[in-house]
């Protein structure tokens, strides 16, 4: 009779099993949606030598960003250990769908020459009756565990497109460094002969040495800086060896002619962000465990199955053996009163992560919009601008209207300019890769 009990449970529930491919579907098709990349979940030598070999191609040119985010998915190897979580999570889905181990038990004692054998065989009941609730709570928490993973799979996307712009921006901003130093020295040393000439005075002729001592020590800076945010980007893509001598194009991206149009943006930051979904999925398995602890309240351990018991001479005297929790002293209601204190604390969440998904899409927008414009007054006004001036200071030098101390005055705030220039796209493309990363949701969603 048990046993047609535990059938029928477990049909009825039906049998969890393990999928093909531990649900790592969800993060591919995301990968594909959202960024139109590939991604590859490392476990076995063969897969291993596809990805190497994959990376070798992507590594043998100047690296796109485009190509660092796919290095990246397809070699970060936090990446890879945290797609283990999935099959961390199908297992225990598994095994919230299978029977429970029956609990044999064997008790013999005798006295002079009597004999006394007992023996029963019991099945947890109430695992068996509560099977299928079991299995939806797991189930939940695997499809949770997927968005989380899908989830961290973007961090890493978004981490290493940031990661690269700041590595060609840094690189860039070294070459020109670089020539504006080798201009710096030129200047103060034609400015030393000016003085000793008796052309300039001593204090125009130390502006020049305190801007070529400035000049050098920005370039020191910036050359560290470099270093840093190339091993930033080397470490997203997990790479080592000779791997990391990659090369990096020259300089970023143009700006875009005219902004993004997203349309509602809270509309897509609450349809597309990982988080509240996860957040959402969340409160439906605590619900549904806040069922299952109010129907075990009163008993949560009821084991039920068939027993013998056999005295010398007699023969053996078969039946069956229930044991019982008896709710005595604890009646549960502490067990469920948690278990509503953590519903009504998801419930919360769940507000809280829509109300900041909306806040940072819109934060994120602002900032995009606002480094767009400053880019383009750099690109449209302020460099043009610059030209000009120079373009005029140096026919008014021709013309013997100023001396050379003013078109060196003109050179530094041009220099200055540039750099403010390659800063102002520099930072219109990482705000365009935080907004993109806004409407995935954060960093850390934990199952």
């Amino acid at each position: 009779m048990v046993l047609a009990i535990a059938l029928g449970v477990t049909v009825s529930g039906g049998c969890a099993t393990f999928s093909r491919d531990a649900g790592f579907g969800t993060v591919e098709r995301l990968a594909g949606e959202r960024l139109d990349k590939d991604v590859k979940w490392q476990r076995s030598d063969d897969d291993h030598g596809s990805v190497r070999s994959a990376v070798k191609e992507f590594l043998s040119s100047p690296l796109s960003i485009d190509n660092a985010v796919q290095v990246a998915l397809l070699n970060n190897p936090g990446l890879q250990a945290t797609y283990s979580e999935l099959g961390i999570a199908e297992a225990e889905l598994v095994q919230a769908g299978r029977v429970t181990n029956p609990h044999f038990s064997y008790r013999r004692t005798s006295e002079g020459g009597e004999r006394k054998i007992e023996w029963a065989l019991t099945f947890p009941l109430v695992d068996l009756l509560t099977m299928p609730l079991r299995t939806r709570i797991e189930g939940r928490r695997f499809e949770q565990v997927k968005l989380a993973v899908a989830g961290r799979m973007l961090d890493v996307a978004a981490a290493a497109r940031k990661s690269w712009i700041e590595a060609v921006a840094a690189e860039e901003r070294v070459r020109y460094l670089e020539q504006a130093m080798l201009a710096a020295e030129a200047s103060a040393e034609l400015a030393d002969r000016m003085e000793r000439a008796g052309n300039l005075n001593r204090l125009d002729r130390m502006r020049e040495e305190a801007f070529r001592s400035g000049m050098s020590a920005r370039l020191s800076d910036a050359r560290r800086e470099a270093v840093t945010d190339r091993e930033r980007l080397t470490r997203m893509m997990g790479l080592s060896g000779s791997d990391i001598a990659f090369r990096l194009p020259g300089r970023l991206p143009e700006l875009p002619a005219d902004k993004a149009d997203l349309g509602e943006l809270e509309a897509r930051a609450m349809t597309g962000r990982l988080d509240v979904r996860a957040a959402a999925l969340e409160t439906e398995r605590l619900a549904e465990s806040l069922g299952l602890t109010r129907a075990t309240r009163f008993v949560d351990v009821l084991e039920l199955g068939p027993a013998a018991t056999k005295e010398d001479p007699a023969p053996w005297k078969r039946g069956f053996e229930v044991s019982l929790q008896l709710p005595v002293f604890d009646w549960g209601s502490a067990r469920v009163s948690r278990a509503e204190a953590i519903y009504m604390q998801a419930l919360h969440r769940v507000a809280e992560t829509s109300v900041n998904a909306g806040s940072e899409v819109r934060n994120a927008w602002s900032a995009y919009g606002s480094a767009y414009d400053v880019a383009k007054r750099y690109r449209d006004e302020i460099l043009p601008l610059r030209k000009r001036i120079a373009e005029e200071n140096m026919l008014r030098y021709n013309g013997m209207l100023i001396g050379v101390f003013e078109l060196l005055i003109d050179a530094r705030e041009q220099v200055e300019a540039s750099i403010a220039g390659m800063d102002a796209l520099r930072d219109f493309w990482i705000s365009e890769a935080n907004l993109q990363a806004a409407f995935n949701g954060p960093q850390g969603a934990n199952p």
